[in-house]
């Protein structure tokens, strides 16, 4: 693999049912179209494992899965740290898949009970070396940047953290801002406000100074898609999605 200097490392954060991973999955699709000779990776980092739906891609393996063979291996009496780790990157090359311009990788449930801290380390290692073989990484994280942080990668260097108009949802992306700000070596940082009723998009939402990006309303067809699992792919290009994705990218120095 060729390896790229500093790829752009995009998460998408923010709390259950904001509409997090259809974002992630419309960011990978303005990519797409906008960079065709770029390699670009979605890791879906979200154990729901729901961006391969919103993507169109089925994925056989998980790093968890891979995770799982390493502890099964050890658990046989293998000399299994060195012997399974030393196959890790080729069992996450097993992991991957390639789509429509793009390649997928999810990462699976969270850590079971029990510390298998080298093989999570190394697993971790293993995710940060394949980015550099990508232009563009979008992950799609569960609620809260810690996961991120501690199983896929410490840098991330754009953060987009995604809220509705609630106070629940708001508050949640600052407290996930200040967590970051902590964790995460980020370059840019900010906020996707999705799902907004008409006079939620008319407001001055507060969200603790952290810069808004883009509101977005909310979209019945979209609730649709997302009812139906389907592809985003197809999503128009004049969906509210789309275009206040499209310019959040722009705002935050993506696109």
């Amino acid at each position: 693999m060729e390896e790229h200097n500093q790829p752009k490392i995009i998460a998408v954060s923010g709390k259950g049912g904001v509409g997090k991973t259809s974002l992630a999955a419309v960011i990978v699709k303005l990519l797409v179209s906008a960079y065709p000779g770029k390699k670009i990776l979605a890791i879906d980092a979200d154990p729901a494992v729901g961006l391969s739906t919103a993507l169109g891609i089925d994925p056989e393996k998980t790093v968890d899965d891979v995770r799982k063979e390493a502890i099964a291996a050890a658990g046989e009496g293998k000399n299994a740290v060195v012997e399974v780790l030393g196959n890790a990157e080729y069992s996450i090359e097993e992991a991957m898949v390639r789509g429509n311009g793009f390649t997928f990788i999810a990462i699976g449930r969270p850590e079971a009970a029990g510390c298998y801290c080298k093989i999570n380390t190394y697993l971790k290692d293993v995710i940060s070396a394949l980015s550099s073989h990508f232009d563009y990484v979008v992950i799609d994280g569960e609620a809260g940047i810690e996961q991120v942080n501690r199983r896929v990668m410490e840098k991330v260097t754009h953060l987009l953290l995604v809220s509705d108009q609630s106070k629940k949802g708001r508050q949640v992306v600052q407290t996930i801002k200040s967590v970051a700000d902590e964790l995460v070596m980020y370059e840019r940082i900010g906020i996707i406000a999705n799902r907004l009723s008409e006079e939620a998009m008319k407001e001055d939402l507060d969200f603790g100074g952290i810069e808004v990006l883009a509101k977005i309303p909310f979209d019945a067809k979209l609730s649709e898609y997302d009812l139906k699992g389907e592809n985003v792919f197809f999503i128009p290009d004049d969906a509210p999605i789309v275009l206040g994705a499209k310019k959040a990218l722009k705002n935050i120095g993506i696109l």
